[in-house]
């Protein structure tokens, strides 16, 4: 089953990771990270189908998609 990771701490809240998720797994936090961004969170695990659209769009390389 395929699954996605963030790392909140490197995440700077851009978004971009929540338009490339045709699934829209990925969504913006309510809560700031330490540096004060609103980071990205994964939601419904278990629907990921694994495509890395997320992790290739992410200019922080913050998200890691696992297979």
């Amino acid at each position: 089953m395929a699954y996605i990771e963030i790392d909140e701490s490197r995440c700077k809240g851009c978004g971009l990771c929540t338009l490339a998720c045709s699934r829209k797994l990925v969504i913006m936090s309510d809560t700031a990270n330490k540096q004060g961004y609103v980071a990205a969170i994964a939601t419904r695990q278990d629907q990921c189908t694994g495509c890395s659209l997320c992790a290739e769009i992410c200019p922080d390389v913050a998200i890691v998609v696992f297979k």
